[in-house]
């Protein structure tokens, strides 16, 4: 599926078109693409408010699929091996924060499905040292979300800084909060969950949510520490009102609407903390992927062709997804 130029999602954009099969770089495998997660920042990339990085495109960053080919001195993995992809697709290794363990931070970073072709397609190359085996107790379509929604949910988790035993408040009930409520659980966490949607209201209560409510409803208690992973910068100041002195807000996308001006003493005074969670590492993504299988998280799955890329975007866009969707690719 193929992005010539932004545009509305409801204009459907993305077109399906046979390409020339990619052959892998130095260093690069060939992916047989089984399966790749739709996530908000595809649709962020389709829509132009992430600015274009080239074009035509192929989108999508949550890629699941087996080695196809071996590029030239690749040997990390094996033909045949199963593996999956994430949105970090490169880094310099030379900078300050590649040096320091934030290479998420590097400026010549480059992003699968904006940077690079993506996974909205039969084969996706990558380069070895950016791909993560899979663990075995998840399917194809299982594990397409753990990859991004569930990298930036563990880390946005650690972001936060929440402790056992304190109260977690989540903004957003989509693919990523509802893999990150079970991390959160896990932990001993009480969660308490702010979406207007009623089914994802039901999905929360259903993985442990100790309260649920919109975001305009007042919590029993004050939470420690909040993530907000819907993209609506008026969440800022409401999250901030529910929070407990020194406790943190984490704000989980790459993008977000503009943030309404904040009353000091309101919203800001006794410490509390706002930071914005960028990209995630390598790190990051074998931590979280261990700590998946070990849970073991379950992710709630909707499944799409290839071809229903446009209408899976405009479903999601509109909060009609419970859980992850995720993009079967059949197999040629």
């Amino acid at each position: 599926m193929i992005l010539d130029q932004p545009k509305p999602i409801h204009e459907h954009p993305l077109v399906l078109r046979d390409i020339p099969t990619p052959l892998p770089a130095d260093g690069e495998i060939r992916v047989r693409v089984h399966a790749c997660g739709v996530c908000h920042t595809d649709l962020h990339v389709i829509e132009g408010e992430l600015p274009p990085h080239r074009l035509p495109l192929v989108p999508g960053h949550q890629i699941v699929g087996t080695v196809d080919l071996l590029g030239p001195g690749a040997y990390r993995f094996h033909v045949g091996q199963r593996v999956g992809a994430a949105w970090l697709h490169s880094t310099c290794g030379r900078c300050a924060f590649c040096r320091n363990g934030s290479e998420n931070l590097c400026p010549q970073a480059q992003f699968t499905g904006w940077d690079a072709d993506g996974g909205y397609a039969e084969y996706a190359t990558v380069h070895e040292s950016f791909a993560y085996p899979i663990p075995d107790g998840f399917d194809d379509v299982q594990a397409a979300p753990l990859l991004c929604a569930g990298i930036i949910g563990y880390r946005a988790l650690r972001a936060c800084g929440i402790r056992q035993g304190q109260r977690l408040g989540l903004y957003g009930f989509g693919a990523s909060a509802h893999l990150a409520i079970q991390v959160a659980r896990h932990r001993g966490y009480e969660v308490f969950v702010f979406t207007r949607s009623r089914s994802h209201r039901v999905q929360a209560e259903a993985l442990g949510a100790r309260w649920v409510g919109s975001a305009d409803d007042a919590p029993p208690d004050r939470v420690h520490a909040s993530i907000i992973f819907a993209p609506a910068g008026a969440l800022v100041p409401k999250a901030l009102e529910h929070l407990e002195p020194g406790g943190t807000v984490a704000l989980a996308g790459i993008y977000m609407t503009p943030v309404p001006a904040l009353d000091y003493e309101r919203h800001l005074y006794h410490e509390k903390i706002i930071r914005s969670v960028a990209n995630a590492t390598r790190a990051d993504a074998e931590e979280f992927l261990k700590l998946a299988a070990e849970i073991p998280l379950r992710s709630t799955v909707q499944t799409f062709s290839l071809a229903e890329a446009n209408d899976v975007l405009v479903a999601l866009k509109s909060g009609c997804i419970d859980g992850a969707a995720v993009l079967a690719i059949d197999a040629p």
